[in-house]
């Protein structure tokens, strides 16, 4: 059974089938002359541990956890190559536990209770308490992480599981509830460079066989990103093309050889996928169109989804431009239909078109919160009956119920606009929709409170409004005009209120 950690793991220890081993070493491959250069320099004390000082502090969870003084369930949650397998290893090398280890890749459940079933056995008899290790835990069902949940309550075994997935979202609540969760931190580049050069002095190592150039060790502390692992494999891969070259010194030009292409950090189910489209979002919303293009190159290299991107350029285009620029939801729209359409690699330009149209273009939430504002009221139990004028009078014995009574055409008005009420009794007056002073909501701002004075039959202000701007197309008169029969009006409103202007268009849109 293989580890994405710093080392491999064997069989299931605790298994009917895999007999345990001595003490504090079941499941893991010792290390070998030949193990990789990261295996063979893994920390053999907590002290040697390196970047995750909050954590080592006299008395914290961790140095407990590696001593063994109190017997806690812990889960480790960080990025790869931050040390969670190392911290286990730790563990297990206290003599006083039997500890075992699994990966939640090839494990299941008739593994874990396997493990178990023995530890209860040793626990009645007076045995050594049971550390079980669980790497990948996320990959475990709910099913199977049920499993574990009385063993770990009653302390049966004391649970050590290892995630780089946020365990909010891949672990489920009651294991979660009945562990410590520490958060271990990427390795900052001063801790990378600081193990790579023990790497290369180390007998475990390079044992000082070779020298590491400035600018070659500053190429790997970059390609590793925090990820030590990353860092001792190139590493090691660098000094083999030193070695092979005859030379004794690993310079920048070898080092680039050894690894030629950076992996990025990025996981298309993990967490860090969800902080690269925070980031994308948010610097689209911040205007920052540099920034923007930047995470959508990150999620295209990464093999993001090309589909995923696009929904989530379809939802920006409503919830954070809106109507400062209306045209941006067809741009992005039209983008996602180029995805299904096209498809990668030519739909990348699609997709960074819509980026920078969405990244420059004015902001507004208006749409946003309008929309949250009004489902918050009718879930708290705002809104009454359907206005008895806006009910269906369509279907025979409607009219015979008061259906449709008493309403208005707004067609047969010449502005367009009738005063009528169309909400519930209970939301008389409530304004949803707020306009911002962006782009093309600017003219909205100034013809909607002419419609709401219109449409609520308010009097008029006592100070004639100014000019409306170039593009507006409702004026308003003094009353609204009196309605006749089947709602048409009775005076001719003509002149200048007319709601006829051919810069917008029927919904009050500039076209």
């Amino acid at each position: 059974m293989e580890s994405d950690a710093l080392f491999s793991l064997g069989a299931p220890a605790g298994s009917r089938d895999a007999p345990a081993g001595p003490a504090g070493v079941d499941g893991f491959t010792p290390v070998a002359d030949d193990s990789p250069l990261p295996v063979r320099m893994r920390p053999a004390t907590l002290d040697e541990l390196v970047g995750q000082d909050h954590l080592l502090a006299p008395g914290a969870p961790l140095r407990q956890l590696v001593s063994g003084g109190a017997p806690m369930s812990v889960i480790l949650w960080g990025p790869p190559g931050s040390g969670k397998t190392t911290i286990a290893h730790l563990v297990a090398a206290a003599t006083d536990r039997r500890f075992v280890a699994m990966s939640a890749l090839s494990a299941g459940v008739k593994d874990v209770r396997a493990v178990i079933e023995t530890a209860r056995r040793q626990r009645r008899s007076g045995g050594p308490q049971t550390v079980l290790f669980i790497d990948e835990v996320h990959r475990f069902s709910k099913t199977q992480q049920d499993s574990l949940l009385a063993a770990v309550e009653d302390r049966t075994v004391t649970l050590l599981a290892a995630t780089t997935e946020n365990p909010y979202f891949s672990v489920i609540s009651p294991l979660l509830s009945r562990c410590v969760l520490l958060t271990l931190q990427p390795l900052d580049d001063e801790a990378v460079r600081g193990l790579l050069r023990r790497a290369v002095a180390d007998e475990r190592g390079l044992g000082g066989a070779l020298t590491l150039a400035a600018d070659a060790e500053d190429h790997l502390v970059r390609l590793a990103a925090g990820d030590v692992r990353k860092a001792l494999t190139a590493l090691e891969a660098a000094a083999a093309s030193a070695t092979a070259l005859g030379t004794g010194r690993i310079d920048l030009v070898t080092a680039e050889q050894a690894v030629d292409v950076a992996a990025v950090r990025y996981d298309r189910d993990g967490d860090a996928h969800y902080d690269v489209v925070s980031a994308f979002i948010k610097s689209m919303r911040g205007s920052d169109v540099d920034a923007a293009v930047h995470w959508l190159a990150r999620m295209l290299v990464a093999g993001e989804d090309a589909r995923f991107i696009a929904r989530r350029l379809v939802i920006f285009a409503s919830e954070d431009v809106g109507m400062a620029d209306p045209d941006a939801l067809s741009v992005a729209t039209a983008a996602a239909h180029a995805v299904e359409y096209v498809g990668l690699p030519e739909a990348q330009l699609n997709l960074a078109q819509a980026v920078i149209h969405l990244a420059t273009a004015p902001k507004s939430n208006s749409a946003t919160t309008a929309i949250g504002a009004a489902i918050a009221d009718v879930r708290a139990g705002l809104g009454g009956p359907v206005p008895r004028g806006l009910r269906d009078a369509h279907y025979a014995g409607a009219r015979g119920l008061g259906h449709g009574t008493g309403y208005r055409y707004p067609h047969d008005d010449q502005r367009g606009v009738v005063t009528q009420q169309y909400v519930p009794d209970d939301l008389v007056g409530t304004d949803y929709y707020r306009p911002s002073p962006h782009g093309a909501e600017r003219s909205v701002a100034t013809r909607l409170p002419l419609l709401r004075r219109i449409v609520r039959g308010l009097p008029a202000p006592a100070t004639r409004p100014e000019t409306p701007n170039a593009g507006q197309r409702v004026t308003e008169q003094t009353a609204p005009a009196p309605a006749g029969e089947n709602g048409r009006p009775t005076t001719d409103p003509g002149g200048p209120g007319t709601m006829q202007d051919s810069g917008t268009n029927a919904a009050g849109e500039g076209q």
